[in-house]
């Protein structure tokens, strides 16, 4: 691979004393991520002046070398030398890959460590939900940690508590902070019964008040999601896979985790069917193949998906090649409303989920079915809706009776 990348002075990389014996496998690696060429190239001549900047720390062999010398030899800030910068991240990842530097891990304290193995294996939650509260637990001895001085499990009070629910509300707004003083509330009343904190301090959190469906859904009209659709170019793979990942959500409603979860084996053409695995509710659905969502992902599969070795539908354009995450999907989502100039005000894609329902329930679909199509378990999910159906809530209102203001002023006020 050198010979290919610096056919006259391939040597000069392949005799470096470090990393001269893993650089051949190294532009090997790179490439198979999806890295052009060029790339390769300005990547290999970042690990060259690494190997140099080694050897003037004394290191005489790759075994030597520690993730602190990466840290130290790389720039402080990527922008200050973006080539080297980049080597040293890239090399890094393959390092860790090969074996040949030690992952760094972190420590989790025994407190996060147990209560994890309790939602686990005692309550049974999701691993979404275990993430979730985990993360609440390890944020919490964090902020305890840090404060001055630093408060101790044993004497936990209810102030420092409060302490750590001010700090999250900065960032949070009031139905986030909901969740989380539920995580923590939780998490306290497991430290509460192993006796690491003093009993009963989970029910002495207040929580935020959030109303029942105070805000309206998200929904948009349904020709602003047609011209959204629109405007998105499919004359190259990367316009080709975001309309179809938009398209599937306008089409049925679905989450951003069942987009990006979306394998080639739940594509069930001959039946004209599409199989999505419902994480949220731990089942499959089965809906039917529209003429419009198999044309997009026919044409993405056969002039857009990049070839990769995974049974998933959706992958990344850019390298490192790969699959995609649910957050990618939300990036889609603002990239393409940026470039189409419609206003639309909201920031994630689940918007087109709610307005689709608003849309189906207009049409006169009935809530059982919207309910389906949605995966909701219960009719009172579906029912949210209604309230957008503001056309079909006049015509249910009952009529005033007529006001005579002339014999109101004769008799007086009631």
């Amino acid at each position: 691979m050198l010979t290919e990348l610096f056919p006259r002075m391939h040597r000069r990389y392949s005799s470096l004393p470090l990393l001269g014996p893993v650089l051949d496998e190294f532009a090997m690696w790179i490439v198979a991520r999806g890295y052009s060429r060029l790339a390769v190239r300005r990547h290999l001549r970042a690990a060259r002046r690494l190997d140099r900047r080694w050897r003037r720390r004394g290191h005489r062999s790759l075994h030597d070398v520690r993730r602190e010398d990466l840290c130290v030899c790389a720039p402080g800030h990527s922008q200050d030398d973006a080539d080297l910068a980049a080597g040293a991240h890239q090399l890094t990842a393959y390092l860790e890959a090969r074996g040949l530097l030690p992952r760094q891990t972190i420590a989790t304290p025994p407190e996060v460590a147990g209560y994890q193995a309790y939602l686990t294996e005692l309550r049974g939650l999701a691993p979404s939900t275990i993430v979730q509260h985990v993360s609440t637990a390890s944020q919490l001895l964090q902020y305890l940690t840090g404060t001055t001085p630093p408060v101790r499990l044993s004497r936990l009070t209810p102030a420092a508590i409060d302490g750590f629910i001010e700090a999250m509300s900065v960032r949070l707004s009031r139905a986030s902070l909901q969740h989380t003083v539920a995580q923590l509330r939780s998490f306290l009343r497991w430290l509460g019964a192993q006796q690491c904190v003093p009993s009963g301090l989970h029910t002495q959190i207040d929580t935020p008040r959030v109303y029942r469906q105070e805000r309206l859904p998200r929904a948009l009209a349904w020709h602003t999601v047609s011209a959204l659709l629109r405007s998105i170019a499919r004359t190259t793979p990367l316009g080709r896979r975001d309309y179809a990942m938009l398209v599937l959500i306008a089409t049925y409603g679905l989450r951003t985790s069942e987009v990006v979860a979306l394998t080639l084996d739940d594509i069930l053409w001959r039946r004209r069917v599409l199989r999505i695995n419902r994480r949220k509710v731990e089942g499959a659905l089965l809906l039917p193949l529209t003429d419009g969502v198999g044309a997009a992902l026919l044409d993405y599969l056969q002039h857009g998906r990049p070839p990769q070795p995974t049974r998933l539908v959706f992958l990344r354009h850019r390298p490192p090649a790969g699959v995609l995450k649910p957050t990618a999907v939300t990036e889609v989502f603002q990239a393409r409303v940026r470039r189409s100039g419609l206003a639309i005000p909201f920031q994630g894609p689940h918007c087109l989920r709610h307005s689709l329902a608003v849309h189906l329930l207009r049409q006169g679909v009935s809530l059982k079915a919207i309910g389906d199509v949605l995966g909701h378990r219960s009719a009172e999910s579906t029912c949210v809706y209604l309230r957008l159906a503001v056309e079909d809530l006049r015509g249910v209102a009952l009529s005033l009776p007529p006001y005579d203001i002339d014999s109101t002023a004769e008799g007086g006020t009631r």
